[in-house]
């Protein structure tokens, strides 16, 4: 535990450079536990809580582990939600840019298809939710002979939402000799349990919640009728004014007719539930994410996979009925240090639950009342200048890997026995690109995607109109946003 930064591991340069370029200055705890620890190979049980730097805890030494080289699968993610391994996908393939790795997602509610196809590809790492890995797996469009990394993510949500028996499935039909990474942010029996049966002699990492990690969140919560919520919502906002807000609704119905509700009212809102299609619900993240709307109407789908430092505000329209989705919403504000605000509306009948959840989560509620007409009014002048203010968009932190880096479409690929080795070989006879500057090749039956890194790509369109692969002479240009 005594390293200090990434350099001191047993890293290659193209790993330190995307670290350095996504702004990681030194590993936190739970980096520091667990990188040198899967360098070496060690089954881990880790017990770590949301917003530890987890992912990158077990990203960095496994996309230093693949084999380049290699075409099948080495390493399979297991996540709960489809967001998370969306995002789980996009940070290792940010890890592993400059090392060209591919990451492929595979998640239920989107085109079996499409997902088939690019597993045909090279592809050195899955990320996918239990449903649809063990539906790839049974079809055999998922090789598994090759994994030598399997990390089970949010295991503890992964048994509140009924997969453990799919993920137990997808264990036995992968080698027997493998690495085995387990995380988890409580670790129930059930967990305990799994590890027992599937890991071989794992160490283990607690990572205690430090000053700096435990989420500075203010509890209140406000005793109030069903129908008069909304109206108390609009009044409750007004008056505190956040910057950013979550309203977690235990359904999509509730989420649809807040939505709507706030929207009539003039909130910069967007909606988030399981109902919508995959892509509306990536696009809603993404939006949210980039600071293009301040508030956000979602079911419990959000309260795993938003990783967003700047949520000042959560409020629970309805209280969960999971004690542990309590913790998970209203973990999404209060990060980085930063303070945080969750409100939870209560009728009548539910004090019994608020107490529950309180001394699950060892904590205390604050009781708040409904602001009074004349604080709302005095208050409405500022609330309205922020509603109708853009936003500044928020810094991505994979914005400095990405933005040398140009996607050329080249319209040639299998069917004209076109490989990798024969698209770099012309690329690199061109005058000062290097083997180096060619990121991800993406070669599909009739087209090919090449990632050109270093600010290179518009020198390679140019020369390419002069220029043959393998004979042949291809249209190339830069590929359209998808």
């Amino acid at each position: 535990m005594e390293k200090i930064t990434f350099n001191e591991y047993d890293i290659s340069e193209p790993i330190i450079k995307a670290i350095a370029n996504l702004g990681y200055r030194k590993p936190t705890p739970v980096q520091q536990a667990v990188i040198p620890m899967v360098l070496k190979k060690k089954d881990l049980l880790v017990q770590s809580q949301t917003g530890s730097g987890k992912t990158a805890s077990f990203g960095i030494p496994l996309c230093e582990k693949v084999i380049w080289e290699e075409n099948k699968p080495q390493v399979l993610v297991l996540e709960p939600t489809r967001e998370l391994a969306q995002q789980v996908q996009e940070d290792l393939i940010n890890l592993g840019r400059y090392k060209r790795i591919k990451a492929t997602a595979v998640f239920g509610k989107a085109s079996y298809l499409k997902q088939k196809s690019e597993l045909k590809q090279k592809s050195h790492m899955v990320v996918g939710t239990p449903g649809r890995v063990w539906d790839h797996i049974q079809k055999e469009t998922l090789p598994v002979e090759k994994i030598d990394y399997l990390v089970i993510d949010e295991a503890d949500e992964m048994l509140n939402m009924g997969f453990i028996e799919q993920v137990e499935a997808i264990i036995h039909a992968l080698p027997s000799v493998k690495t085995t990474l387990l995380f988890s942010a409580t670790m129930p029996s059930k967990i305990e349990s799994l590890s027992e049966t599937y890991l071989n002699q794992p160490q283990i990492v607690k990572i205690e919640a430090t000053e700096k990690t435990i989420p500075k969140i203010q509890h209140a919560c406000l005793e109030i009728d069903e129908e008069k919520k909304l109206a108390a919502l609009e009044a409750l906002t007004i008056v505190e004014n956040p910057d950013t807000c979550i309203v977690f609704c235990n359904t999509q119905e509730k989420v649809n007719a807040s939505y709507e509700w706030l929207v009539d009212a003039g909130y910069p809102v967007g909606k988030l539930h399981g109902g919508m299609f995959q892509e509306d619900r990536f696009d809603v993240m993404d939006a949210f994410r980039k600071g293009k709307f301040r508030y956000l109407v979602a079911t419990d789908v959000a309260a795993r996979g938003i990783d967003i430092e700047n949520i000042t505000h959560v409020i629970n329209l309805d209280i969960p009925v999971e004690k542990e989705s309590y913790i998970h919403r209203v973990g999404r504000t209060g990060r980085a240090g930063k303070e945080g605000f969750a409100l939870t509306f209560v009728t009548p009948k539910e004090e019994s639950l608020k107490r529950e959840i309180e001394v699950y989560g060892e904590l205390s509620m604050t009781r708040i009342a409904i602001p009074n007409k004349k604080v709302v009014e005095k208050c409405k002048p500022a609330f309205e200048k922020k509603i109708t203010t853009k936003q500044k968009p928020t810094y991505q932190k994979a914005e400095r890997v990405n933005e040398d880096i140009m996607k050329l479409y080249f319209n040639g690929g299998k069917k004209k026995k076109l490989r990798a080795v024969d698209f770099v070989g012309t690329l690199t006879s061109i005058d000062g690109v290097k083997a180096e500057d060619i990121g991800i090749i993406t070669i599909q039956e009739n087209v090919t995607y090449i990632d050109i890194l270093n600010g290179k790509g518009a020198q390679v369109i140019e020369e390419m109109k002069a220029r043959t692969i393998k004979g042949k002479q291809l249209k190339v240009h830069k590929a359209r946003k998808k």
